[in-house]
């Protein structure tokens, strides 16, 4: 385990599907990790619960992190020491705590079953009051414990909350916090089936594992002055903790699906680039003035925990479309050329449509569209498309078509001096009818790119539908 003045991590659940919450609480860890005063990533798989988490799901989650660049310098797949890094190998890890905070009375067993639970809590909000456990069981003596135990009763285990105490600390986002240990209630470590429960294992490895600082989502708020108590029984030193603005759709509510939102698997296969997104959320509730694309050395560089915001972060789509324009503004020509699998374009033109296109195209289905248009057949045209059609005239296109028979090839200058059109008169008609689209890429670049056979082809079709009247 490497000794870094700075040490964050990213420690989720592998229990779906990774979506931009989730990529943002990394992307932020990681670029608090890699700033300029130097530090260590880590990477846990929080998988301890066992009905919901899946090898399959924390797998993808790891390809999708190292697909954006969001490597990790200590965690699974790497060699370094600290581990078992998740926490499903960790049992015997935990079970070691576990017998120091009951022998100091700081925890106890608790038999209430969920659904006397689920009354209690219930009771309390019918009555007013927020739901709290309210220490049926912490009132046991040494006897009942040992008779249900020889029941073959199985317990959880409770940590008994202080009363009478006030939990302060200094969020790193949101500034001083007091708490009052009197509204916490008792809350459980192990659960019945001795399984770690969230608040323990969390907290622990936080611990053991040397971590410094922790960004992480504002649901996590409540959960902060427990595991202060719980570290401070243990006598194991607490991370800082600072609790990132949710992130909201245009209405304000948390974000889904019905604002756009889609997981990263869904992003990366629509064609957004790891450029766009890590740029988009890394600005997410994040301030970083007036910067253009970076890489993740460059936010890194200009990223502080004081410029996070505190109020909820909203998603625009445009915004992360805008982002994405700029990421395939500056890609290598190679990644846009994988676009084009399973399109028909030769091979030798591949690396010039890419360049002539580029300032054009968002999205493969875009590029893979455009070469359509290119190399093989255009959709049929509707009503506007034709009467741009017959306003030009055959006349015009019958020149256009005798160009090509002299030269095997076309340019608008050219066709200016032909029918001495110029402008949009010149260029609308001339793209719809060898694109069907009425805005693109400079037209004499466009035409470089399909062969005479094919303008032949379609300037012939476009004068039989001028002649149509």
């Amino acid at each position: 385990m490497q000794s870094c003045p700075i040490k964050t991590r990213f420690a989720p659940s592998p229990t779906g599907l990774m979506h931009l919450g989730n990529l943002r609480t990394a992307l932020f860890n990681l670029l608090l990790a890699r700033g300029p005063a130097g530090g260590c990533f880590v990477l846990r798989i929080e998988d301890t619960d066992r009905e919901r988490s899946s090898a399959r799901a924390a797998t993808a989650l790891m390809q999708e992190l190292r697909w954006l660049g969001l490597d990790w310098d200590e965690g699974p797949q790497r060699t370094e020491p600290g581990g078992p890094w998740r926490q499903s190998e960790r049992a015997a890890v935990y079970a070691e705590f576990y017998p120091r905070l009951e022998q100091s009375r700081q925890a106890y067993p608790c038999f209430c079953s969920d659904q006397e639970l689920q009354h209690q809590r219930q009771a309390q909000l019918a009555a007013g009051r927020p739901p709290r456990y309210p220490g049926t069981c912490r009132r046991l003596s040494g006897a009942e414990i040992h008779a249900r135990l020889d029941r073959g009763e199985r317990p959880a285990l409770r940590f008994r909350v202080p009363a009478g105490r006030a939990i302060v600390y200094s969020d790193l986002v949101r500034g001083e916090q007091r708490v009052a240990t009197d509204e916490l209630g008792d809350f459980i470590i192990r659960r019945a089936d001795a399984s770690a429960a969230f608040l323990f294992c969390n907290a622990v490895d936080d611990a053991l594992m040397g971590i410094t600082q922790v960004l992480r989502g504002e649901d996590h708020l409540a959960n902060t002055p427990r595991q202060l108590l719980l570290l401070e029984a243990l006598e194991l030193s607490a991370p800082r903790y600072g609790h990132l603005p949710m992130i909201v759709g245009p209405d304000g509510a948390p974000l889904a699906k019905r604002h756009g939102s889609r997981s990263v698997a869904a992003l990366r296969e629509a064609g957004y680039l790891p450029g766009a997104l890590l740029n988009y959320l890394a600005r997410l509730g994040h301030a970083y003035g007036d910067i253009g694309l970076q890489g993740l050395t460059g936010l890194a560089c200009a990223f502080e925990v004081q410029r996070i915001g505190r109020a909820p972060a909203r998603f625009d789509p445009q915004q992360l479309d805008y982002w994405q324009q700029q990421a395939v503004a500056e890609a290598p020509i190679a990644v846009l050329e994988a676009w084009l699998d399973g399109a028909t374009v030769p091979a030798e033109q591949q690396r010039r449509l890419v360049e002539v296109l580029r300032a054009n195209v968002r999205f493969p289905s875009e590029l893979q569209d455009w070469a359509e248009r290119i190399y093989g057949s255009l959709p049929p045209p509707d009503e506007s498309v034709c009467e741009v059609l017959r306003a030009a005239g055959a006349g015009f296109f019958d020149a256009a078509l005798r160009l090509v028979d002299e030269d095997e090839a076309l340019s608008p200058q050219r066709l200016r001096q032909a029918t001495g059109l110029r402008g949009r008169s010149l260029f609308l008609p001339l793209r719809l009818a060898l694109t069907g689209e009425p805005h693109g890429p400079e037209l004499a670049e466009l035409l470089m790119l399909i062969s005479p056979q094919r303008l032949r082809e379609r300037l012939r079709r476009a004068g039989e539908l001028a002649r149509a009247r």
